[in-house]
């Protein structure tokens, strides 16, 4: 095998934050070399060498990369004490943290049935999502239907048909976000705002 021959190992959220940044060939495979060396350095020659790309496309995606900022030079001394300059990754491995983190966060973050049912403390039914659905679909906010969620646990009513008198009760007033109706209960305490038991068979949402 040819002593210049090279393999190069690479994660698949290398690649994903490559492609996220619009990255060229030539950039990326640039950065795959600077992250699969133990040297540093910018190395012209070899890195051409290495990598089979004329020394003035190393030199464009380098620019490119630095424009960028995915990656920056580093002025440091080798074991001589001598100063020198080293290429460094570490905005480029920022952003993909930054990223891990973000998707992390998505995954974890409950979707609105998830929290239904740790409320409710059961699996929703075919039912219960098309009435969720159907109050999304009225243009109500998620945040406002988790708020009227909070509001029929509070009241001992953790129920479907309470949540959707609550919001026929909210649509009527104006109140469409969380914001209105924690302004009416610095008005008024939360214990006296509580829905007469007839509004809870209301069917609302056929309404024209």
């Amino acid at each position: 095998m040819n002593k210049d021959n090279k393999k190069f190992v690479v994660e698949s959220v290398f690649i994903k934050e490559a492609i996220k940044d619009n990255l060229s060939l030539n950039e990326f495979l640039l950065l795959l070399y600077f992250d699969n060396s133990f040297d540093y350095s910018f190395d012209m020659p070899t890195i051409s060498r290495y990598l089979n790309m004329d020394e003035q496309k190393v030199l464009d995606a380098y620019s490119n990369l630095l424009k960028k900022r995915l990656i920056n030079v580093k002025a440091e001394k080798n074991g001589f004490g001598k100063l020198s300059e080293t290429v460094s990754l570490d905005n480029y491995y920022n952003n993909i943290n930054l990223q891990n983190r973000e998707t992390k966060k998505k995954e974890e973050k409950e979707d609105i049935y998830s929290i239904f049912e740790t409320k409710f403390g059961r699996t929703l039914n075919g039912m219960d999502f098309e009435i969720i659905n159907a109050w999304i679909d009225k243009g109500f906010r998620e945040d406002l239907i988790l708020e009227a969620l909070d509001e029929a646990v509070y009241n001992g009513a953790a129920n479907l048909r309470y949540i959707d008198k609550v919001l026929f009760e909210w649509h009527r007033k104006g109140i469409k976000k969380p914001e209105d109706i924690h302004k009416k209960y610095e008005e008024e305490p939360r214990n006296n705002y509580v829905f007469e038991p007839s509004l809870i068979n209301m069917d609302w949402l056929n309404e024209k």
